[in-house]
Formats: C-alpha cells, sequence, structure tokens
C-alpha cells in the first residue's frame, strides 16, 4: 500500500495538534498550514472526516481552530489512516473475497490478507504520542524547529 498525500498531511496535522496539545486553546488552520508546509486549501479538505471520525473538534470563530477530541496518547494511527485512506487491504478479495470465486483457495489472497494485518499491527502499535516523542528525539534545525 502507499499513501497518498492524505494519509501523510492528515498524519502531520495530527502530530502538529499532538505537539501543542494541553495549550488550552484550539490551533488555527492558519499555523498548521504554515508549519506543515501544507496548503491551507488543501488542509480544509481533511479536517472533515478526522471531525466526523470523532478524531478532532473544530471551533469556529476568531479564537477558533481545531484541537484534539482526545489525548495523544489514546489515538492510534489505526484510527486514523482509514478515516483518511479508506480501506489498506492491497487488494480489494481481503475485505470482500465475494468478489472472486477462488478466494478460499487462493494463495496470493493470502499473502494480501497476511500484509494487511502486518500493517495494521503496525498502525495499532504507533499512537499520536508515540510520534510526539520520535519528533522530539531528532535532531532538528532552527528552521525544523519552526514548521513543528
Amino acid at each position: 500500500m502507499k499513501l497518498s498525500t492524505r494519509g501523510r498531511y492528515g498524519t502531520k496535522v495530527l502530530l502538529d495538534l499532538a505537539l501543542h496539545h494541553g495549550a488550552g486553546r484550539p490551533v488555527s488552520l492558519k499555523d498548521i498550514s504554515t508549519r506543515q508546509r501544507i496548503p491551507l486549501h488543501y488542509l480544509e479538505h481533511l479536517i472533515a472526516p478526522l471531525v466526523t471520525g470523532g478524531i478532532i473538534r473544530s471551533n469556529r470563530g476568531a479564537k477558533g481552530g481545531i484541537s484534539l477530541v482526545k489525548t495523544p496518547q489514546e489515538i492510534r494511527l489505526s484510527d486514523v489512516i482509514p478515516l483518511l485512506e479508506g480501506s489498506i487491504a492491497p487488494a480489494e478479495c481481503v475485505a470482500n473475497p465475494e468478489l472472486c470465486e477462488s478466494s478460499a483457495s487462493c494463495v496470493t489472497r493470502d499473502v494480501w490478507t497476511e500484509m494487511e494485518q502486518a500493517m495494521n499491527s503496525v498502525l495499532e502499535s504507533i499512537t499520536l504520542q508515540n510520534l510526539v516523542e520520535r519528533q522530539k528525539s531528532k535532531k532538528q534545525t532552527k528552521e525544523d524547529m519552526y514548521y513543528i
């Protein structure tokens, strides 16, 4: 599976929110756009599925913005990626075996199923807090720090 821009940018948005979690106020889309180098118009399209999925909340108004609904420790990438990408199954027959009359005896389907399980396992094992800790451990320049 190859993550789309939507999945990569959406994860960066959530990392940004996790890094600013606990500040007591929502984070503006403009600030996230600037720090993460994501075009604002594109960023606006990423918000709806994350709100609908119960990952973030959106507050309107002069002091509005977005914030995490739960703590970074409670949000796993396995909660996020399907909202942004849809199914992570590498082949349609994994999620819908009825699409192929050979599904029950197909050894390649078994491999695709194992791939999906491995990806799910990795995504399930990583929280936004894990990403925050990884980000903080990276060596950063002053310019990089501006974009976090």
